[in-house]
């Protein structure tokens, strides 16, 4: 199924999804994230993601311990434990594979963020196959895993080097209270910082 204005049902697909996150303030999920690149072994991390309108974003990772990726709307923070080193990113110029996960944090509309939207039926589920309207991104195509009830259960990312970044969540909270400082990166003490540019 292709999108198109002769395709009312995938038209009221996509608009239900977006109703769903666009009419929510905040949101928290459990996630699984896999991360396979060629010629690598599978990775495999967990945690809590947090969202905040506008444009906040925080992933606290169970495994690996201590992880921590951060957006606060003008900057991405992302720490890692085992090297003790958190580095900031322009959010605009970032090439992390979590960012097509940006347009939850502020208005949510597949027609102005991709082209060639398809679909196709996934036991209860349905399956939406799109390509980034943007050349400039650094993936060539997002799947979305969408429950009856417009909720986004997994989203697959495919990069230009054929690595794939697969997110499964679970047990979804709309407009949970979550306190702005969540989103403000403190440096661990200790810890080494690369800014932007560097």
């Amino acid at each position: 199924m292709s999108a198109s204005a002769a395709d009312p049902r995938l038209e009221e697909l996509l608009h239900a999804v977006e109703s769903h996150y666009n009419d929510a303030k905040t949101l928290q999920v459990l996630f699984q994230e896999d991360y396979t690149a060629p010629n690598k072994p599978r990775a495999t991390d967990r945690g809590l993601l947090m969202l905040r309108k506008p444009g906040r974003m925080l992933w606290q990772y169970s495994q690996p311990p201590g992880k921590v990726v951060l957006s606060d709307n003008k900057f991405l923070w992302v720490y890692t434990p085992s090297d003790n080193k958190a580095q900031q990113i322009k959010l605009q110029e970032t090439d992390d594979m979590r960012a097509p996960l940006a347009f939850l944090l502020g208005k949510l509309d597949f027609s102005k963020e991709f082209k060639n939207i398809q679909t196709r039926p996934e036991g209860g589920d349905t399956r939406i196959l799109a390509e980034p309207k943007n050349d400039n991104l650094p993936y060539s195509a997002v799947e979305f895993l969408v429950t009856r009830d417009s909720r986004i259960r997994e989203v697959k990312v495919t990069g230009f080097d054929n690595s794939v970044l697969d997110f499964v969540f679970d047990q979804e909270r709309l407009n949970p209270p979550l306190d702005a400082k969540l989103f403000q990166f403190q440096l661990p003490k200790g810890a080494e910082l690369v800014p932007a540019g560097q």
